[in-house]
């Protein structure tokens, strides 16, 4: 939807082919008895993205559309001993000092010198992997780890550090640790094999700030709807596309599950659409890269209607960090096993949109990876570790749903021999391009909105573009 609505600013004729009957993909909204859910993305982050969608593309502003809210604390994490720390919203200052009073010994210096290197390598990074298309020599992404990572003897001297190894060097606490590998796993990654690069996702949080939308995530989707229609953008629901047409070399349009062709000048695909076609789509070795990104482990949420208020000083979103963290990076590609708990996190708006009555409230819960036995056992431990976060959890219970979900595309990322990229916008089939997390530059909603520009800039300035200003 954000490349259909600037596309269609920029003169073009746009109908958006839509396998399900709603829009927005991911961003879904579940509800039941008066409690509504975000069922994929809960928070916002990097909200510029979607500004300058807005900015672009009418007089409205993004804050006219819907309400976005700072979250504070940004996020608040409980570790198994005990400790507790409530990171401030945007707040360099603010997130030292409480990082130092809950776990003491320097750490609070520790995170401020991890900034100054993270934020180094987002300065450097960011460009080629988040406002330009794909390089053509994109492999040399993969060999430059633009984390500035201290040095050690050995081993780390020969070769670039894994984020792991980089923040068992650098910040040595293992709480601290677990706290900033928590937006690592997040995405299913596991630090132990993703570049130190990854470092740019808890900074990116850390200095833009995390947002919440009124009225859940679905309502941005809303939004960006409503402004590709008031672009007159077309939409057509329930049409699934089965092929790509090709015509004298180039995607000429599409072929729908029901036998109709509709032609196009320009084909754009929100998933991988190498399925759709015979033709090879992607430069050799980035198809291994997807496949790559695809095996990664999915993510389980589980939606809570409780009965009771919300407590004063809740957190919106707490982390409950996993007792044994190496049972739980171990479980992420064999399946987690009985007591092994996975890190949880716990999504509590205070959003009245979302529950029937003040005498409510809607709680989701999320962990990634699977089971490997009885699916109920894995649920049940998420619903134990979001015990030390919501009070009397069990007792207020109305009911419960479960969603699985398959693997999280994460941002691209530099380093790790390219394996952490992601297949161009652009396709070996001219007229044929792609958006969505599973293409440059990656997943998350802002990186997902951004690929709508690179492919609109792409549609409208021709191969010369070289990404947004």
């Amino acid at each position: 939807m954000a490349a259909a609505a600037r596309l269609a600013v920029a003169g073009h004729g746009v109908t958006v082919f839509e396998r399900d009957e709603t829009y927005g993909g991911a961003v879904r909204r579940f509800e039941r008895d008066g409690f509504r859910f975000d069922t994929g993305p809960g928070l916002l982050p990097l909200p510029a993205v979607y500004r300058d969608l807005f900015i672009k593309t009418g007089k409205q502003p993004l804050e006219d559309c819907v309400e976005l809210v700072q979250v504070d604390p940004a996020v608040r994490h409980l570790f198994a001993d005990g400790t507790r720390v409530d990171v401030p919203n945007a707040s360099r200052a603010g997130t030292v000092e409480a990082v130092e009073a809950a776990l003491g010994g320097g750490t609070g210096e520790r995170w401020a010198q991890f900034l100054n290197r993270a934020r180094e390598a987002w300065d450097r990074a960011r460009r080629p992997l988040l406002e330009e298309p794909l390089w053509e020599d994109w492999r040399v992404l993969g060999e430059r780890d633009p984390y500035p990572a201290l040095r050690r003897s050995g081993l780390l001297r020969k070769r670039p550090p894994t984020f792991a190894e980089a923040m068992r060097h650098e910040l040595a606490d293992p709480r601290l640790i677990a706290l900033v590998e928590s937006s690592v796993l997040a995405y299913g990654l596991d630090p132990r094999t993703t570049p130190a690069s990854a470092a740019v996702l808890p900074y990116m949080e850390q200095a833009f700030g995390t947002w919440y939308v009124r009225g859940g995530v679905r309502e941005l989707a809303r939004a960006v709807y409503e402004r590709c229609v008031q672009r007159r953008v077309g939409f057509e629901f329930g049409k699934e596309v089965v092929r790509i047409v090709e015509k004298d070399g180039r995607a000429a349009g599409v072929e729908l599950a029901d036998g109709t062709v509709h032609e196009a000048a320009h084909v754009v695909a929100g998933a991988d659409p190498q399925p759709l076609t015979d033709h090879p789509l992607h430069t050799p070795g980035q198809d291994a890269v997807l496949d790559t990104a695809r095996v990664r482990p999915g993510r389980r949420t589980v939606l809570l209607a409780l009965r009771g208020a919300r407590e004063d000083g809740a957190a919106h979103r707490t982390v409950v960090h996993a007792p044994d963290r190496k049972a739980e990076l171990d479980a992420l590609a064999g399946g987690f096993g009985p007591g092994v708990t996975p890190t949880v996190t716990v999504l509590r708006p205070d959003d009245p949109a979302l529950r029937p009555d003040d005498g409510h409230e809607s709680v989701v819960l999320s962990a990634v990876g699977q089971e490997a036995g009885d699916p109920g056992d894995f649920t049940d431990r998420m619903v134990t570790a979001a015990e030390r976060a919501v009070p009397g959890l069990r007792e207020r219970l109305l009911w419960h749903e479960v969603r699985q979900h398959g693997p999280v595309p994460h941002p691209a990322l530099a380093g790790g021999d390219a394996r952490f990229l992601y297949p161009s916008n652009t396709t070996r089939l001219p007229g044929l391009h792609q958006v969505g997390g599973w293409s440059h530059p990656g997943g998350g909603l802002p990186h997902a909105g951004m690929s709508g520009a690179l492919v609109a800039g792409l549609i409208v300035e021709g191969p010369d573009f070289r990404g947004s200003q």
